[in-house]
């Protein structure tokens, strides 16, 4: 029976220009539905769904304070003038009247005495700004940014500010910036190999075309499941980053097919057919595994992990439609002008047997010392993972920044002159009556203990009207979202609260920005046990059915394995211990992204699995046709070694292009894509596949009779030789200079 997808790219071939105009029509609707909804859809807030403590601090705080708004840091300072200067105050008075006439409550020095909001020489003060609660963040930014403008027009004030609103906006700034650099270098540099690998420019062109068109229609679908669920920011950069990938790659695969169809001989249809049904369908299996390797972040009850893996899926799923109907439709148009404005001449087809003998040398020679270079190949990935045994996981704060960032200027004078944490306190609510002689003698109790450790500042302590409830809010002296941070918040829930508290029925939680990332930590590491389950075990059953052999998907999932470690010891490596940081101009911070290393193995885990499933389905081909484990092996590398390498070249020149950002969370990003998919297309691929495969000979295929009842996915498809299609004469060669030196059928 014709394979399905044999069918979908041979009735697209047929109907080229219909399907060309329902893609463009798509295009169309994604591009407007993009500049009407997508903005909305984004937002930079993290949801939770799992309850932590810090959420529910918030809620009882919004329960029995009212709506605490968003507080932003106005930091006021004069070369000239000090705090008990009279137009020192006039300004600051002036200023507390705007924010006020603007709906928000702003305090000053001169309202509270506090010598903790003035520095130390008395030229600069502090003056927070409580906003009501807005539907998004950024709404706040013209309201901020006019206080700003006044305080700098006065004559006698200079005025930064930090908080949430300035740290979102700085962020979602460089991230786009960073997005657009990432865009224009990966899609050149796509380019340049693309046409190199392919010796067209055509040929170069066509794949671009495919990226493009997968990342609009994302993008469109992205916009209209926003009208219903917010996205984080990030989930643009990721789009593009796998967008582009994802879609070239699979053209790649595709398009490098055709050609060696068409070199063999098939007329134009025929070889769109064959293609349909290899290519083709290790395409729409190599996609599944990527989606079913993005299912299992989307498990993690948090919006980022949300919103990176649905953004991932739709782009995959976009890439995979497009590469099955789209492709074959613009194949069936250009035929073998496909293959115009050559670049070089290439004395045989990419992909074919004949091409590429350099990778049949070299699996020949891994095959013939198997044992060397299995061992020599692992100890390398093993070596290299080593470094993540050290990993400390955390979140990029303001410090992180590039140094010209308003906010990490701004953060870095708080944190000098100040306690950095005032911007984003940590507060415990205490729920009880506050006159109770036990609950006033715990906060006492508390406060003397946060007082006697150096690591918070002054505390804070306010009661609700009805005496039930009692914040005691006091900053972090350390970047909010740095481990330092994070460590204190598990001292005052493990230690200072319960020993303050003890011997009272008071309902103690502590809550804030710093508390809320680390129960976000906290649950990312819960879940990832599930997570790497659900991606293994769906991997497992998916491939043992597809290539019908238990040893197969084994292999595959303990190499992939070894390719992600080693990517994340490479990541600890570079950023963390920063060794070659400056080489590459990274960054280097005390932590690794919190979120990443689950994000990595998802992604990581599906694009391995790519080119594990193109390289095994070319060897499963043969195998069948000969059953010969040794030569189908060197047939296997042989074919895609050029093809693989060029899709490697592609997917590290893009997610290289977005780890060059300025952002370290894109660097990180960026960097473990790049090194993994590096290390998985050539010390994985090229050593470590064929040492196995050799040394497990037939058994590379053992598939207990207990489990023939499963169905045969049969990922290869029917061998070329084995489809029907009238064959041209063998003189109808693909060209080598120009298109018209042969017909299309």
């Amino acid at each position: 029976m014709m394979p399905a997808t044999q069918r979908l790219a041979g009735a697209s071939a047929r109907r080229p220009w219909l399907v060309v105009g329902l893609w463009i029509a798509a295009i169309a609707i994604a591009g407007y539905a993009s500049s009407q909804f997508l903005a909305g859809a984004l937002t930079t807030k993290i949801e939770v769904t799992n309850d932590p403590e810090a959420q529910r601090a918030a809620d009882l705080i919004e329960q029995r304070f009212g709506a605490a708004g968003v507080t932003e840091v106005l930091i006021l300072s004069s070369e000239d003038a000090t705090v008990t200067d009279a137009s020192f105050e006039r300004a600051v008075r002036s200023l507390q009247a705007s924010a006020s006439d603007g709906g928000a409550e702003a305090v000053t020095f001169y309202d509270t005495d506090d010598p903790a909001m003035v520095s130390d020489d008395r030229h600069t003060t502090l003056m927070p700004v409580t906003f009501p609660e807005p539907d998004e963040n950024a709404d706040l930014l013209p309201a901020i940014e006019g206080l700003r403008d006044e305080a700098n027009d006065s004559g006698v004030l200079t005025a930064r500010s930090l908080g949430t609103v300035s740290i979102e906006e700085d962020f979602t700034r460089i991230a786009e910036e960073d997005l657009a650099q990432g865009e224009s270098f990966g899609i050149l540099v796509a380019l340049v190999v693309l046409v190199f690998v392919f010796g067209a420019v055509v040929a170069g062109v066509v794949p671009l075309i495919m990226g493009v068109a997968s990342i609009a229609v994302a993008l469109g679908i992205t916009a209209l499941v926003g009208l219903t669920v917010d996205f984080s920011f990030f989930v643009t950069n990721i789009i593009t980053m796998m967008g582009l990938a994802i879609g070239i790659d699979y053209s790649l695969f595709i398009v490098s097919r055709f050609r060696e169809e068409r070199a063999g001989g098939r007329h134009k249809l025929d070889a769109i057919g064959a293609t349909g049904a290899t290519a083709g369908r290790a395409v729409l299996f190599s996609g599944l595994t990527v989606v079913l390797a993005l299912l299992g972040i989307l498990i993690v009850p948090n919006s980022i992990f949300r919103s990176i893996g649905s953004g991932a899926i739709f782009v995959v799923l976009v890439a995979m439609l497009a590469s099955t109907t789209l492709l074959p439709a613009l194949l069936s148009l250009l035929g073998d002008r496909v293959n115009a404005l050559r670049v070089g001449r290439r004395r045989s087809e990419l992909g074919s047997e004949s091409s590429h003998r350099f990778w049949d040398g070299i699996a020949r020679r891994v095959m013939a010392r198997p044992v060397v270079s299995l061992v020599l190949g692992a100890g390398i990935l093993i070596a290299a993972a080593s470094s993540y045994l050290n990993i400390n996981t955390g979140t990029a704060g303001v410090s992180s920044m590039p140094e010209d960032a308003p906010s990490r200027q701004a953060f870095e004078i708080l944190a000098t002159e100040f306690s950095g944490g005032l911007s984003s306190p940590i507060e415990v609510v205490v729920e009880g009556e506050a006159a109770a002689p036990e609950i006033r003698s715990a906060i006492r109790a508390l406060e003397s203990r946060l007082a006697a450790d150096g690591r918070f500042g002054p505390a804070q302590t306010m009661v609700n009207d009805e005496g039930n409830a009692t914040i005691v809010s006091f900053p972090v002296k350390a970047d909010p979202t740095s481990g330092a941070a994070m460590s204190a918040i598990a001292h005052i829930r493990e230690v200072h609260v319960p020993a303050a508290f003890a011997g009272t029925d008071a309902e103690v939680l502590v809550g804030g920005e710093t508390a809320f990332n680390s129960d976000l930590f906290d649950a990312i590491q819960s879940y990832t046990p599930i997570v790497f389950a659900f991606v293994l075990g769906l991997s497992f059953l998916l491939l043992m059915v597809a290539f019908r052999s238990i040893v197969v998907p084994l292999k595959a999932i303990v190499l992939n394995l070894l390719s992600v470690g080693a990517a994340y010891g490479l990541m600890v490596l570079v950023f963390q211990e920063g060794v070659g940081a400056d080489l590459f101009g990274f960054g280097q911070v005390d932590a690794i992204e919190a979120w990443l290393p689950l994000f990595l193995f998802s992604i990581l885990f599906g694009l391995s699995m790519d080119y594990h499933v193109f390289l095994l389905s070319r060897i499963k081909e043969r195998f069948d046709l000969t059953r010969d484990n040794t030569e189908s092996v060197a047939y296997g590398l042989r074919t895609t070694g050029g093809l693989i390498t060029g899709a490697a070249a592609i997917m590290v020149a893009v997610f290289g292009g977005f780890a060059a950002g300025d952002l370290v969370p894109l660097q990180q990003t960026g960097f473990g894509l790049a090194v993994a998919v590096l290390i998985d297309a050539t010390i994985v691929r090229s050593i470590l596949v064929p040492a196995s495969m050799k040394l497990l000979g037939d058994r590379n295929w053992y598939f207990p009779r207990w489990l023939e009842w499963l169905p045969n996915l049969s990922v290869e498809g029917p061998h070329p030789k084995s489809m029907e299609g009238p064959l041209v004469p063998r003189v109808a060669r693909v060209p080598q200079s120009g298109p018209g030196e042969r017909p299309s059928h």
